[in-house]
């Protein structure tokens, strides 16, 4: 007769261990999938086309307070060094904004949300006597464009990127805008 010890048994007549499924979490989940911009005003002149921004999972930005901040293993650095875009999942030690990074539907280049949107309204409405309509959607004024009294650059109230881009919308709505659009940071191409 044999003996064979338990641990020696369980060892060779055991299934292979399966190893741990890891979903990975959506950091950004409250940004959308896809972001349009254009205008509908253009649309029956067919002076230009909307553009479509998508997320680019695997992929994230982090925003500094300060421009020239050394980013070690940055893919990209827009903005003077104030973003950095890397690939991967952001860690919890990351010191700055985060936010997801887009791709340009038309050339699949990258794009980063910056938290600014800027608006256009007709020609004669200034945006000084919009002030309240802008607040109501949410945002403030970040700058007016003196040589063009009708546009500004706007930020959201709460002053965050996700907050930005969700309340477009709410601008589009405004009487008399004729464009919107978030500020996308792209890297600069040379012809």
């Amino acid at each position: 007769m044999f003996y064979f010890p338990v641990e020696y048994f369980l060892q060779v007549y055991s299934l292979p261990l399966i190893g741990e499924v890891r979903f990975q979490k959506d950091y950004f989940s409250e940004y959308p999938e896809q972001i349009r911009v254009g205008s509908n005003a253009y649309d029956a002149l067919r002076l230009r086309t909307a553009l479509s921004y998508t997320r680019k999972p695997g992929y994230y930005a982090v925003h500094y307070n300060q421009p020239g901040t050394v980013a070690t293993g940055a893919i990209l650095r827009l903005n003077d060094g104030a973003i950095a875009v890397f690939s991967g999942e952001p860690n919890q030690s990351e010191q700055g904004i985060l936010s997801p990074v887009y791709t340009l539907e038309s050339n699949g280049s990258i794009a980063v949300p910056t938290g600014l949107v800027f608006i256009r309204f007709a020609e004669g409405v200034d945006v000084e006597s919009q002030h309240e309509a802008i607040n109501r959607a949410g945002y403030k004024v970040a700058q007016s464009l003196s040589y063009a009294p009708h546009t500004a650059w706007l930020r959201a109230q709460s002053g965050n990127i996700v907050d930005a881009i969700a309340g477009i919308y709410q601008l589009e709505a405004i009487a008399n805008v004729e464009n919107v659009e978030p500020q996308m940071l792209m890297e600069r191409g040379f012809r």
